[in-house]
C-alpha cells in the first residue's frame, strides 16, 4: 500500500515509480493520507484531497487519523474516526464520528490526516519508497555524481525527483526509463536522462575583463 502526496499521483503505466510520502508532524514517523477540503451537504460530509492510492482501504469505517490543525482549532489534539466513505460524482467524500452537521464539518476544512507509518506494507510493494527515503540520495549519471535529490513532487501525470545541481534544480521524471535504479542503502539513484535534461542548466556569467584589457580593446577600436 502506497501513500503519496496528491490525488491519483502514482503515474501512468507499468514504469511509474511510487514514492510514498512520509513527513511526520511530530516526533514519530507518520504518513499523510489526505486533506479535508470542503464541506459537502448539511449532514457533516467532507470532500477529501487524497494522498493515497488506496483510499477505499484507508478510509474504512473505524479508521482513525491524527489531525494536523492549528492549535486554536477545537479539534487540536483530537483523533478523527471514519464513519463512512463514498464516492460522489467521482469525488471522495467521508463522514466522521462527531461531525454531524455542516458547521462542524467546516471547522475541519484544511485539516491534514495522518496515520502511523506502515513500513511493512511499503516494503512489501516493489518499487515503492517513502519520500524521506529518497530525499538526500546522490544522483549518479554515467558513474559520476551530478546532484542530490532535494525533494519529491507529485503531479497528476507522474512524480518528479527535484535534483539539486549546484544552485540550480533539475526536474527528473520518476519513471524506470529515466531512473532505472534506486539504491537506498547505497545512498544513490542512477539516472539515464534524455539529452539536454542536465545540459540545459544556465552557464555561469563570464567574469568581466580587467580594466587594462578593456582599455586596450578600446584603443584598438579607435585605431
Amino acid at each position: 500500500m502506497t501513500e503519496v502526496a496528491g490525488e491519483d499521483t502514482t503515474g501512468s503505466g507499468e514504469d511509474a515509480r511510487k514514492p510514498v510520502n512520509a513527513a511526520p508532524p511530530s516526533g514519530k514517523t507518520q504518513l499523510r493520507v489526505g486533506r479535508l477540503v470542503k464541506a459537502h451537504g448539511l449532514k457533516g460530509a467532507i470532500k477529501l484531497e487524497l494522498y493515497t492510492d488506496d483510499p477505499d482501504g484507508r478510509f474504512v469505517p473505524g479508521a482513525t487519523f491524527t489531525l494536523q490543525v492549528p492549535e486554536s482549532s477545537p479539534w487540536h489534539g483530537k483523533p478523527l474516526t471514519v464513519r463512512d466513505f463514498r464516492w460522489m460524482n467521482s469525488h471522495p467524500v467521508a463522514f466522521f464520528e462527531g461531525v454531524d452537521d455542516r458547521s462542524t464539518a467546516e471547522e475541519l476544512i484544511r485539516a491534514i490526516l495522518w496515520i502511523d507509518e506502515d513500513t511493512q506494507s511499503a516494503s512489501d510493494e516493489e518499487d515503492a519508497w517513502f519520500d524521506h527515503q529518497l530525499v538526500g540520495l546522490d544522483v549518479v549519471r554515467d558513474g559520476a555524481v551530478v546532484g542530490r535529490v532535494a525533494r519529491v513532487e507529485h503531479l497528476p501525470a507522474q512524480d518528479l525527483l527535484i535534483v539539486r545541481v549546484g544552485d540550480d534544480e533539475v526536474l527528473v521524471p520518476f519513471v524506470k526509463a529515466i531512473v532505472p535504479e534506486v539504491d537506498v542503502p547505497g545512498g544513490r539513484v542512477v539516472v539515464t536522462p534524455p539529452p539536454g535534461l542536465f545540459e540545459d542548466l544556465p552557464e555561469e556569467p563570464a567574469e568581466e575583463a580587467p580594466a587594462a584589457v578593456q582599455q586596450a580593446d578600446e584603443a584598438d577600436t579607435e585605431d
